[in-house]
This record gives structure tokens, C-alpha cells and sequence, in this order.
């Protein structure tokens, strides 16, 4: 009985966590994952060629507002390039923890 109702509590956890397009009214991602990576590299290229580009450049002749908004510049690229990584919170990977402690 007690299996029965751990079985039964987490499969409506899983049902609940997992990503249901059809009810949220989400369409499909139709784009070729392909043509996805290909517009990032094309993307990632063109960001570090404009970072080689400001690094290149003879900055003392600059005036104080150039600069500040090269270091902006500069900033934005770098948080664009860095963005994409999958994080998972100690709660959530606890919670995974436990789980595969109980089914095995």
C-alpha cells in the first residue's frame, strides 16, 4: 500500500513538472535543429570578430563616452555569448535525488 501511493505521488509530480504544449497552447518548434546551430555559430562568429575588432582598436584617442559605451558594447557581447546554459536548482536536483533513491 504504501509502494502504491509513493508510485502514485510521483507519477502526478512528473505529470505536473513535465511540459504539456498541447494544454499551454504552445505550437511545436518547427525550425531544423540544423539551421538553428548554423545561425548560432554564424551568430557566435560575428560577436567575437566585433570583440577582436574593439580590441584592435587604438582606444587613447577615445573620448570618455566612447569608451564607456565600448565597455557596454563589450559587456552585452559577452553576456550573449556566455547565455544558453542549462541550470538546475538545489531544490529541483534534491527532489531528482530522492526520487531515484525511491524507485531503486
Amino acid at each position: 500500500m504504501k509502494k502504491l501511493t509513493i508510485c502514485m505521488l510521483m507519477g502526478l509530480v512528473l505529470l505536473s513538472l513535465a511540459p504539456m504544449p498541447a494544454i499551454a497552447g504552445i505550437a511545436a518548434n518547427t525550425v531544423p535543429v540544423d539551421s538553428t546551430k548554423n545561425i548560432e555559430m554564424v551568430e557566435s562568429r560575428a560577436l567575437t570578430q566585433r570583440l577582436e575588432e574593439i580590441n584592435a582598436m587604438d582606444k587613447s584617442s577615445l573620448s570618455s563616452t566612447e569608451k564607456r559605451e565600448l565597455r557596454k558594447e563589450v559587456r552585452s557581447i559577452k553576456k550573449r555569448a556566455n547565455s544558453g546554459g542549462v541550470y538546475i536548482s538545489v531544490g529541483a536536483l534534491l527532489i531528482v535525488i530522492i526520487l531515484l533513491i525511491l524507485l531503486l
